[in-house]
């Protein structure tokens, strides 16, 4: 079980916007801002798991985020390329990873490559 994850950022302030509503469709709110440190978290469920960190140079990651429906996986998607990411896999099963996962992928501003994933029960 991964407790939280960070990922590192050229532009803090750009990314603070970014991710709040890229994640706003997976429930996720931004509910830690700590500027003189130059990080930011972001809270779903009472937990604050992603963080955002400020780095001269962005290291490129690759973080999954779990969906509680194939609607949440679309709306972030759509989200995603609204606050201007690059798409990089349209929402859709991807059996070839598992028979019921369905995700959708894109590149935020700062070359980070993310995932929303529902892994749906129904197809086996």
């Amino acid at each position: 079980m991964i407790d939280h994850v960070s990922v590192y950022v050229d532009d803090l302030d750009k990314a603070k916007k970014f991710y709040a509503e890229l994640l706003k469709p997976l429930g996720y709110a931004l509910t830690a801002d700590y500027a003189e440190y130059g990080v930011a978290g972001f809270e779903q469920g009472g937990k604050k798991d992603f963080w955002i960190g400020k780095k001269e140079s962005a290291h490129n990651t690759h973080i999954a985020f779990a969906a509680a429906a194939k609607e949440a996986v679309d709306a972030f998607h759509a989200a995603a390329l609204s606050a201007g990411a690059a798409d990089n896999g349209a929402p859709g099963y991807r059996k070839d990873y598992a028979p019921g996962y369905y995700a959708a992928f894109v590149v935020d501003p700062f070359g980070n490559n993310i995932e929303a994933v529902f892994q749906d029960p129904t197809i086996k």
